[in-house]
């Protein structure tokens, strides 16, 4: 990660404001967290291994750990192995885990997801399983939210813990350290140990820090954000091979992800969007997405007909000069000519991806985010 102090601060604060867009979303007042000592609500919900699970589904054990969490969250996201531990750990005491993601994806918005390369939606959240080697049950409640207005999670990770009879003895979080390899889920295993000896939990509830449930009366929000983002201004300005030569040199702090396209090339047209929604997702971090058009500069007033329908509010560039084979060395030598071409560069100027033709749209946000400039963790 970076080390310059500025830059340090500058991406806590930013952080910091993510956060409280997000808390500016908590439950209404109607979805109350669950006491301590209630009996856990049943529920229905459908897992990503195509199971559908019930609270019967665990019954038996001496202790059921249920946590609300998601994929997007970089709170939740600096969570995981240590989750994944716990279960590892106390999975021979017979313990079951569970672990339901209570965000309506349609709620979630590009501008939250600066921290991660997937959204909330069941079919990436079995994306997301797959990729971290998830060894519990994942399952959906994005549509009706039913189950998590049942058990009032604040935040993601919010950690529920039951005892053999399914009174509810914890309710909180894993541990007080966020950042990875910081913490060990100390209160989680302190409750878990407790319930499994018969005993009263010492701290039976803790404050829960991370991302608001995503319910489906932000839907507004969205709508309002949307709006926002068209209202923002799309230029187009010229730019020779001198200039091109510049961006690729990216004396930035940022980390550069440049596309060349043209309005009469179909698979650029096509993939454009992604490059939008990649844009929207990321520009708030160390990040920025610039395109340059391979139209002719007479088709100037085209290309910048098309960026605006795109809502293209990112810096754009159309290259100013006839030959396009000065374009092609100018971004990159190793290039043999077909668009699309995109490239992901470091400051300093150092390639990190190329390629010829459409991108991979999830390979791209994971090469993003886990670029030693972005990080999935505050």
């Amino acid at each position: 990660m970076i080390t310059n102090p500025l830059t340090q601060t500058f991406r806590r604060v930013t952080g910091l404001l993510v956060l409280v867009a997000s808390l500016a979303f908590l439950p209404p007042a109607d979805h109350k967290t669950l006491e301590i000592g209630a009996s856990a609500p049943d529920f229905s919900l459908p897992g990503i291994d195509g199971k559908t699970y019930t609270l019967k589904s665990f019954a038996g054990s001496p202790a059921l750990v249920m946590v609300f969490s998601c994929n997007h969250c970089p709170t939740a996201q600096a969570y995981e192995d240590r989750l994944i531990q716990l279960v590892k750990d106390y999975k021979p005491k017979q313990v079951n885990f569970v672990v339901i993601s209570p965000n309506n994806p349609t709620t979630v918005s590009l501008a939250e997801l600066g921290y991660t390369d997937l959204s909330d939606s069941f079919e990436e959240m079995k994306i997301r399983a797959k990729a971290k080697g998830y060894n519990f049950p994942y399952l959906y409640d994005g549509d009706t939210q039913a189950t998590a207005q049942k058990y009032g999670p604040v935040a993601t990770p919010h950690v529920f813990i039951f005892d053999k009879d399914r009174k509810l003895q914890y309710a909180g979080r894993f541990d007080a350290k966020e950042k990875p390899g910081t913490g060990n889920a100390e209160d989680a295993r302190a409750a878990l140990d407790a319930v499994l000896a018969g005993q009263k939990v010492a701290v039976p509830t803790t404050k829960t820090f991370g991302c608001s449930v995503k319910w489906m009366e932000k839907e507004d929000y969205i709508k309002k954000q949307q709006a926002e983002w068209a209202k923002r201004p799309v230029s187009l300005d010229d730019i020779d091979a001198e200039g091109l030569k510049k961006l690729l040199k990216n004396d930035s702090d940022k980390l550069r992800l440049i596309n060349v396209w043209a309005t009469w090339c179909g698979p650029c047209v096509q993939e454009f969007p992604d490059f939008i929604s990649i844009d929207r997702m990321y520009r708030e971090r160390d990040f920025e997405f610039i395109s340059v058009s391979a139209d002719k500069p007479d088709k100037k007033a085209k290309a910048l007909e098309f960026l605006k329908k795109k809502e293209a509010s990112n810096k754009n560039y159309i290259f100013s000069q006839e030959d396009k084979y000065a374009l092609i060395e100018a971004i990159d030598p190793k290039w043999q000519g077909a668009l699309p071409y995109t490239v992901l560069v470091e400051p300093g100027g150092k390639i990190v991806y190329s390629q010829q033709g459409t991108i991979d749209v999830l390979e791209m946000k994971r090469r993003i985010v886990e670029n030693r400039l972005i990080g999935r963790y505050y």
